[in-house]
């Protein structure tokens, strides 16, 4: 058992009952491909090597390698080094793929990048990450919630996404301080505008989360967005947080027009 690194934000699942769900939330065919970061010694690999579909291994530790390497064969490759300096598409051109997906127990100190990161590869139909129980619930939120922010509105982008475990901390080695989830997006038909754009109306409106917003935004695009508030029923002094999902859309259409 090799002890676990502080720096890599290692924390060891060691139940495989939930091993075993994790890897089941996903179904394969053998003309598929996986995407695993950090697989550290290889717990949750060993149950996705079985699907008979091609997986491919991000590991940043070199001590974890007389664990991995008993899991490389035709199907099953490993790369060390920093997911985040990988270029994904360039390492999976030359593995022949159906469609692909990502289900990973990540670190939690760099989740944000890592999802970014994956959202913005854009090819994935199903991301699937264990992740803190908090950060899922951010980005599963509805309106009016106190955990529904800028970041639920950019999965929302492009992915349905929904909690499918709740995870107990003591099924970690170390224990960590807080509960996880097995979060699970699955892409949809994206919602059709600028990506860029959209993003930083979103950040803009979301800037304070006290303030209206009417003080969030530019005195311009407020003016220009007031009238479609109304006819959304929503008042001049609504907060970003208790506008839903499907209106942020229509205000961002009618704010570039």
């Amino acid at each position: 058992m090799i002890e676990a690194k502080k720096k890599f934000g290692q924390n060891f699942l060691k139940n495989k009952d939930i091993l075993q769900k994790i890897s089941d939330s996903i179904e394969v065919s053998e003309s598929d491909l996986i995407i695993e970061i950090g697989p550290g010694m290889g717990a949750l690999t060993n149950f996705l090597a079985q699907k008979g579909c091609s997986l491919l291994c991000y590991e940043i530790d070199q001590r974890m390698k007389d664990y991995l390497n008993s899991y490389v064969c035709d199907k099953v490759q490993i790369l060390y080094g920093d997911f985040l300096k990988r270029n994904v598409k360039a390492d999976i051109e030359k593995i022949p793929y159906r469609q692909v997906y990502v289900v990973s127990n990540i670190p939690y100190y760099i989740t944000t990048p890592i999802l970014l990161k994956l959202m913005d590869l854009d090819c994935f139909t199903s991301i699937v990450l264990l992740v803190q129980k908090e950060y899922g619930e951010r980005v599963v939120a509805k309106e009016k919630s106190k955990n529904y922010n800028a970041l639920t509105l950019l999965v929302d982008y492009g992915y349905n996404s929904e909690i499918i475990m709740d995870v107990d901390k003591r099924n970690f080695t170390p224990v960590p301080k807080v509960d996880s989830v097995v979060l699970k997006l699955n892409k949809k038909t994206p919602l059709g505008v600028d990506k860029e754009k959209y993003i930083s109306f979103i950040k803009m409106c979301f800037k304070n989360k006290r303030k209206t917003l009417k003080n969030n935004l530019s005195l311009e695009a407020f003016i220009k967005i007031k009238e479609k508030l109304r006819s959304l029923g929503y008042s001049e002094n609504v907060r970003a947080e208790e506008i839903r999902r499907e209106d942020y859309k229509e205000l961002f259409l009618f704010l570039i027009k």
